[in-house]
């Protein structure tokens, strides 16, 4: 026996075809969540985590000349070391490469229903397929590099290096500070 339901739109006097049932109840949307993630960080597994809650998910990662063209610096993990990292993430379904800004063409060239972004959003595409999440607060790559920069200062302070060696190191550090622009 074969049971088949149909539904009958009454606003327009009209049954929906059994597929498009099916496919509604069976077929998981896709969201696009996209990001740079240069120094990926428990921020990019918080909004991915939250972005499989609504399907099955995509992420569009920034290219390696895209991020340097944008932000002014190479990445410190290559796009295939990225790549690799998110796919490995159970949150995660498929990494594509793609440009700084995401377009509505971009989402039908890749199937998309939803993209999921931070609330620093600056992509522009129709509202109704833009879903914003907060930032997690306190963290980014930005921080992550000062961070490093701090301990890296504090090691060489601690090892108490000559008076030379801590102005060479200090030296490096703003260079390196301005150079990301971290200030």
């Amino acid at each position: 026996y074969m049971v088949l339901f149909v539904r009958v739109d009454y606003q327009h006097g009209s049954i929906i075809e059994p597929f498009q049932i099916i496919k509604e109840c069976f077929m998981k949307k896709r969201i696009m969540v996209d990001m740079s993630a240069t120094l990926i960080h428990h921020g990019h597994v918080r909004l991915l985590k939250k972005a499989s809650e609504l399907g099955s998910v995509v992420v569009a990662l920034t290219t390696d000349e895209e991020v340097e063209k944008k932000k002014g610096y190479k990445p410190e993990l290559s796009f295939e070391e990225r790549k690799e990292i998110l796919e490995s993430f159970r949150y995660v379904d498929e990494v594509v490469p793609s440009g700084w800004l995401i377009d509505d063409a971009f989402l039908v060239e890749h199937n998309i229903d939803l993209l999921v972004h931070g609330d620093d959003n600056s992509n522009i595409i129709p509202q109704e397929k833009l879903a914003i999440f907060p930032r997690t607060e306190g963290v980014s790559s930005s921080e992550l590099r000062r961070r490093v920069l701090d301990s890296l200062i504090a090691i060489n302070i601690r090892q108490e290096r000559a008076e030379g060696s801590d102005r060479v190191a200090r030296a490096l550090f703003e260079t390196i500070k301005n150079e990301f622009r971290l200030d």
